[in-house]
């Protein structure tokens, strides 16, 4: 397949089986700073499969060969939204050490399974090295790990109809926690089997204060409200294999309902050079027409 870079207005895109696709969608651009709203499924580090497949190789594009990009911060592959980068040496030393004094406010948009029933919460626990999981790169919650919180904040309850094949697997709440609570949330849906049924969902504020490796996935997978669409956290990690494999099949799509997991990095708050600023960006279409929901419990 031949992928053409094209200059367009203000942006640049590419052809994709006779389409044309956005290669970055910009927030803001100066001298020093380059922020940019990543699209969910694209990986942030650079690919063997050439520049277009992951985002510091399309930025690359964007500034020329000669440029030397740093990425600041780095979002899953299948997360949406915020991400930073650095043009100049100096500037990115600068935000690593924001960064690293945790100076700097993350937000992110968050949809899971089942019905939060507290309105705001703090998940405290500790992360590290899941050594019971067939995946090398999963983490999860034990005693001996790092510290780690998580803050949230339920923005609204919904409903959906969920058409899918009876008595498929689904994500399951934690032993522990406030999964346990929720008798019309995930217990009801793995009950019912998924077959015509209304099942319920919340749409999280999520403001993690600290910055493991999956820390929100792994958090309101505790807490018994795994992200929809989370493929390595939500109940089954066959799914990641084969998702991995490219090789999900239209069961396992519609066991995770959304083509990604619906965690969207919103905004980003610190002083820079002595002044407040704040960066925003909205979730992908897909993202906000399953938050509308069909019904709200509120």
């Amino acid at each position: 397949m031949t992928r053409t870079i094209k200059a367009f207005d203000s942006g640049l895109f590419f052809c994709k089986n006779d389409g044309l696709e956005k290669l970055l969608n910009i927030i803001h651009e100066d001298a020093e700073l380059l922020v940019l709203n990543k699209p969910a499924g694209l990986v942030c580090h650079p690919s063997k499969t050439g520049p277009l497949s992951s985002l510091i190789g399309r930025i690359r594009l964007h500034l020329g060969e000669e440029s030397h990009p740093h990425l600041i911060n780095r979002l899953d592959r299948e997360t949406s939204g915020l991400t930073l980068a650095a043009k100049t040496v100096d500037s990115a030393r600068e935000l690593r050490r924001l960064w690293e004094k945790r100076e700097v406010e993350k937000e992110y948009l968050a949809i899971v399974h089942g019905y939060v029933r507290t309105s705001h919460g703090i998940i405290d626990a500790p992360l590290g090295k899941d050594e019971t999981s067939i995946l090398a790169i999963k983490d999860c919650v034990r005693v001996d790990g790092y510290p780690s919180q998580t803050a949230y904040f339920v923005e609204r309850t919904f409903s959906k109809n969920i058409s899918d094949r009876k008595n498929s697997p689904s994500p399951r709440p934690s032993p522990q926690g406030e999964g346990e609570l929720s008798s019309d949330g995930l217990q009801r849906q793995a009950a019912d089997g998924f077959e015509n049924s209304t099942r319920q969902f919340s749409l999280l504020r999520v403001r993690p204060r600290t910055g493991r490796k999956h820390q929100i996935r792994i958090h309101l997978a505790h807490i018994g409200h795994p992200i929809v669409g989370d493929k390595m956290y939500g109940g089954d990690e066959n799914i990641y294999l084969s998702f991995a494999k490219r090789l999900l099949t239209e069961e396992q799509q519609r066991i995770l309902i959304l083509p990604h997991q619906a965690l969207h990095a919103q905004s980003l708050r610190f002083i820079w050079r002595g002044r407040p600023i704040e960066f925003s960006c909205e979730p992908e279409g897909w993202f906000t027409d399953f938050a509308t929901g069909d019904m709200d419990l509120k």
